[in-house]
C-alpha cells in the first residue's frame, strides 16, 4: 500500500479522482502538489483550522469526528471559552495516527511523528544524528521525571516491524497521559511525572527504506547496496538486508569486545561490507551507532530495551556481567510476554548496543527478540507482537 492509498482509505474515498472532487480540486486522478497537500492530514492525523463565527470545541469535534478532549490536548495554550474569529487551532482527526497495516518507511515515520507531536504537544521530537545518505535519526522524549529510560528499534533493516511496535506504544501511552488513563494497569500520569522515556524508533532508516520500498532503484544508495549484495549472492535482496546502506551491521559496531566479534564473523565469511554481519573497520564507524552512543552518554538511562525480531526471547546479560536487578526484571518481562529469558550465545553476542550499555554502565539492558519466522516478519504478526510487548514496555517505565 502506498502512502496516498492509506490516506484515501482513511478519508473514505474510493479513488484519487473522487477525493479530488470532494476537495474541490480538478479530478485528474494524478498525485500533484495540491492533491498531496490535501491528503496530508489523512496521514498526519490532524489539520490546522481557522475559527469561524459560531465555532466552539463541541461543534468542531462533531465536524471533524474527534473529541473535545483531543482538541483541548492539542491546544494547551488556548482557552476554549474565549475563541475568536481567525484563531488558528490544531484539530486532531478521528483515527489513530500510527498505522499497523502498511510497511514502515522513513517518510511514514516522519509523518507519524509530526502527527503525534501535534496531537500531544508534551512530546518532544528532535534529531540525534544523520545517516550517510542524509536521513535524520529522530528521537522522541516524553515525561517529566528524573528516571530516564531508552527504547530503540530497527538497528536491523529487515526487522522494521519493531518500528510500528514502538510507535504504537508511544501513541497508546500519549493518549493515556492526555486522558488521565492507565496503561497496562499503571497510571499513565504517574509514569509521566516519575519517568522520562526516550525513544529512537528507527536506528537504521537507510536500510529500512531499502527493505520496505522507501528506496527505489535509481535512488542514492540503491545501486551501491545492490553491488554490495552481490558479494553475498545467497542472501536475498533486499529482504535479507540487515545492515545500513554502507554494508555495516549496526548492531555489531559498538565497542564491546568488537575485536572478538570481528573474529567470529570473519570466520563465518562476513569479511566485507554486505547485507549482514559485517562489523565495519572499527567500532563506531557509522553515524547511526555513534549517534546512539552520544544519546546514551547524554541522558544516562537507567534501563534500555533494544527491539529485534526472531525467537520470542529476551537476552538480559553480557558475558559474566549481571547488573543488579536485571535478572529479576527480565523474569517479569518474560512473565508478562510469554517470552523466554535467556543468555546470548557467545558466538552471537558481542559488539551490540545492549552489550556496550551493560559493559560501560553495568545497568539493566535487554534485547527483546519478537516474533518468529523469516525476516522481514509479516504484518499479520503485529497484533500478537504488540499484545505481548505492551506489558514489557509499560513495566520498563514503571520498574526500570
Amino acid at each position: 500500500m502506498e502512502l496516498y492509498e492509506l490516506a484515501l482509505q482513511r478519508a473514505g474515498a474510493p479513488s484519487l479522482s473522487e477525493f479530488q472532487r470532494r476537495e474541490g480540486l480538478p479530478p485528474t486522478g494524478l498525485l500533484d502538489g495540491p492533491t498531496w497537500a490535501a491528503l496530508l492530514p489523512w496521514l498526519t492525523g490532524f489539520r490546522y483550522y481557522r475559527v469561524a463565527p459560531g465555532d466552539n470545541y463541541s461543534r468542531l469535534a462533531a465536524r471533524f469526528g474527534t473529541t473535545v478532549r483531543a482538541i483541548i490536548t492539542a491546544n494547551p495554550n488556548q482557552d476554549p471559552l474565549r475563541l475568536y474569529v481567525g484563531q488558528l487551532l490544531t484539530v486532531p482527526l478521528g483515527f489513530d495516527v500510527v498505522p499497523t497495516n502498511i510497511p514502515f518507511t522513513y517518510s511514514l515515520l516522519t509523518l507519524c511523528l509530526e502527527g503525534l507531536a501535534a496531537r500531544y504537544p508534551f512530546l518532544t521530537v528532535r534529531n540525534i544524528g544523520e545517516t550517510f545518505y542524509g536521513r535524520k535519526l529522530p528521537q522522541v522524549a516524553v515525561g517529566l521525571g528524573p528516571r530516564r529510560i531508552l527504547y530503540n528499534a530497527a538497528h536491523h533493516a529487515n526487522e522494521w516491524i519493531t518500528v510500528p511496535l514502538l510507535m504504537k506504544f508511544l501513541e497508546t501511552y500519549a493518549r493515556a497521559i492526555s486522558e488521565n488513563g492507565r496503561i497496562y494497569g499503571f497510571s499513565a500520569q504517574a509514569l509521566y511525572q516519575r519517568t522520562t522515556l526516550h525513544l529512537v524508533p528507527m536506528v537504521n532508516p537507510d536500510g529500512v527504506d531499502l527493505v520496505t520500498g522507501g528506496l527505489q532503484e535509481g535512488d542514492p544508495g540503491w545501486t551501491e547496496a545492490r553491488a554490495l549484495a552481490e558479494n553475498y549472492p545467497d542472501i536475498p535482496f533486499p529482504d535479507g538486508w540487515k545492515a545500513n546502506l554502507r554494508g555495516v551491521d549496526l548492531n555489531l559496531n559498538y565497542p564491546a569486545y568488537w575485536e572478538q566479534a570481528r573474529e567470529n564473523k570473519f570466520a563465518k565469511g562476513y569479511t566485507r561490507p554486505g547485507p549482514r554481519d559485517y562489523v565495519g573497520t572499527a567500532p563506531l564507524t557509522e553515524p547511526e551507532s555513534e549517534a546512539m552512543v552520544r544519546l546514551t552518554e547524554l541522558i544516562e538511562p537507567r534501563l534500555t530495551l533494544s527491539y529485534h525480531t526472531q525467537g520470542n526471547v529476551i537476552y538480559w546479560k553480557f558475558l559474566n556481567i549481571e547488573p543488579a536487578g536485571a535478572e529479576e526484571l527480565g523474569a517479569r518481562f518474560a512473565a508478562v510476554s510469554g517470552y523466554t529469558l535467556a543468555e546470548v550465545p557467545f558466538a552471537s553476542g558481542l559488539a551490540r548496543y545492549k552489550d556496550w550499555f551493560i559493559l560501560t554502565r553495568d545497568r539493566p539492558g535487554y534485547t527483546i527478540e519478537v516474533g518468529s519466522g523469516e525476516n522481514p516478519l509479516p504484518l499479520s504478526q503485529f497484533d500478537d507482537i504488540f499484545a505481548r510487548n505492551l506489558g514489557i514496555l509499560a513495566l520498563g517505565l514503571a520498574e526500570g
